[in-house]
């Protein structure tokens, strides 16, 4: 069994950190979701079919793993790091698309918006890029910040078809499928450039965290002393 290490103290904050920044996040996505039930419209499906509310609840899910685990002195596995990789990348596209190509659309109070769409990115981004306890991601994963967002855009696009619901008005069937082509597969390019751009941030070391030591040996009584006698010549 692998022994138990206790973090260092600057270890300890950081994963504190983490996780009280994923609380807050997913304290004020429930302040959102609680602003649309009372005004009649409660479905969690369209509440989170918002790619910003979905991925915001899977960031916080992953930081709060990952802090867990860093407290608790365990290393954190590689999936669970990787994982974490894929969640920024998506907020770095989050931010992007929010405050440079639609700024300020949606319906959530305007301090809400700047935390999910600025705020939090931007944390997040940041303990990425300074906080050295994340190995190299290796390049040849770089593919797996596609699946998550794929899968979503299948889901909306059938829920568009369907039920004529999408998230974004960028998504409508009604503007042709030249103009949903182009803007999926934009969508698909800036996460994988956003990817790319997390893969080799994580191969920067500007605050390391020292790795927590093996459990402090109890040391051992000294041997007593022999009482046999040596023999005389």
């Amino acid at each position: 069994m692998t022994p138990r290490r206790r973090p260092p103290n600057a270890a300890r904050a950081i994963a504190g950190a983490r996780i009280g920044a994923a609380a807050v996040c997913i304290a004020v996505l429930g302040y959102a979701y609680a602003l649309r039930v009372s005004v009649g419209d409660g479905s969690a499906f369209d509440f989170f079919g918002y790619f910003t509310n979905q991925t915001s609840l899977l960031t916080s899910v992953v930081l709060m793993g990952t802090g867990a685990i860093a407290l608790r002195g365990r290393r954190v596995p590689d999936w669970l790091l990787t994982a974490r990789g894929i969640a920024v990348a998506c907020l770095v596209v989050v931010a992007l698309v929010y405050n440079l190509l639609v700024p300020g659309t949606g319906s959530a109070p305007p301090w809400v918006s700047a935390l999910l769409h600025l705020v939090f990115p931007v944390a997040v981004v940041l303990d990425w890029m300074l906080v050295a306890d994340r190995p190299a991601l290796p390049w040849r994963r770089l593919w797996l910040v596609l699946p998550y967002p794929i899968a979503w855009l299948v889901v909306v696009l059938a829920r568009g078809v369907t039920d004529g619901w999408v998230p974004y008005g960028f998504l409508l069937l009604e503007r042709g499928l030249p103009s949903l082509v182009a803007h999926v597969v934009g969508l698909l390019a800036a996460l994988l450039a956003a990817g790319a751009l997390v893969w080799a941030a994580s191969r920067l070391r500007v605050f390391t965290i020292a790795d927590a030591g093996p459990p402090t040996a109890v040391p051992s009584a000294p041997p007593a002393p022999s009482s046999a006698r040596m023999p005389r010549g």
